[in-house]
């Protein structure tokens, strides 16, 4: 009896001393990242959160009131407006346009990879080139209006009035559309097919099929390309800045906008104060996608 708790107590020993082992290995590889990451990313967010609660000039602490001062800024406000419109139209849009086109490429046998690396294809041109095509085709005398002027209709200026945020919201689709497709073909090919066939046997019809079989499915994929759309949202700031410049018009001006404008006027607090009211939005915004999406799946 003896001998049996003394070779169990060496096999615990071994074990814990394996996984202390295995936990260093790790530690030791992961060490370079996480040393990157706390240099480049963790500590200069800290800093930023210490130095919207300061005065840049004389390195006073002022409380709230950089963020109260931003909150009360109208460029700000209007930065924030123009943001949550452009996300409240695109995301969804991508979402169900790029899901339609999955699912009709997924029913497609021929052709299928020729369409595949067509939609991939805006993905791999250049911001400048992009920016280079959408100037020679919406400018006051691109190739749009110079077609307009053939049918004698007066020229429109898409790029200085309130016709630019529907540009800007047709770019992001067009440069995103063939990533969010890839995402939306994994999650279909990972469905069984016996689902398909059961559900055929019953007499059950594609909106059926699609409702009780693929939509339940495809509830993860969905959460990954909201994220990942969110994200990729705030990038299509470099287009809209390389068309319309530093002050484009008010139904384009982005919170990145500001931030770069505050950036370069150097007001740190207000523009600490607004990084960390947007990451707050952020981290709340994928918090509630992730209940969502949790609670979808019970």
């Amino acid at each position: 009896m003896l001998s049996k708790l003394k070779i169990k107590n060496i096999h615990l020993r071994y074990f814990r001393y394996k996984k202390n082992s295995e936990f260093k290995k790790a530690l030791f590889f992961l060490a370079p990242s996480l040393l990157g990451i706390s240099i480049f990313v963790l500590i200069p967010f800290v800093d930023v959160i210490r130095r919207s609660f300061f005065d840049a000039m004389n390195k006073k602490y002022v409380g709230l009131s950089n963020y109260y001062s931003i909150l009360g800024n109208e460029a700000f406000i209007k930065a924030v407006k123009n943001t949550v419109r452009f996300l409240g139209t695109c995301i969804p849009l991508l979402l169900v346009l790029t899901l339609l086109l999955s699912l009709l490429l997924y029913k497609q046998k021929k052709h299928k990879e020729f369409l595949k690396i067509s939609f991939l294809l805006p993905m791999s041109i250049p911001v400048a080139s992009v920016v280079v095509l959408w100037k020679l085709l919406f400018h006051e005398n691109g190739l749009i209006n110079v077609l307009l002027h053939h049918f004698h209709i007066s020229n429109i200026n898409f790029i200085n009035s309130g016709k630019a945020f529907y540009i800007l919201v047709f770019t992001y689709i067009w440069k995103n559309a063939g990533y969010d497709m890839i995402l939306w073909l994994t999650g279909l090919y990972g469905i069984d097919e016996s689902y398909y066939e059961a559900a055929s046997v019953d007499g059950a019809g594609r909106v059926a099929k699609f409702y009780y079989i693929t939509l339940p499915n495809l509830l993860p994929t969905i959460f990954m390309i909201g994220v990942l759309s969110f994200i990729n949202s705030f990038k299509v700031f470099r287009e809209a800045y390389l068309i319309a410049g530093d002050y484009p018009n008010n139904s384009i001006y982005m919170l990145q906008h500001i931030l770069n404008n505050w950036f370069v006027s150097l007001d740190i607090q207000k523009m600490s104060a607004a990084a960390v009211l947007t990451m707050l939005v952020f981290l709340i915004l994928i918090l509630l996608f992730k209940l969502l999406d949790k609670t979808q799946e019970e």
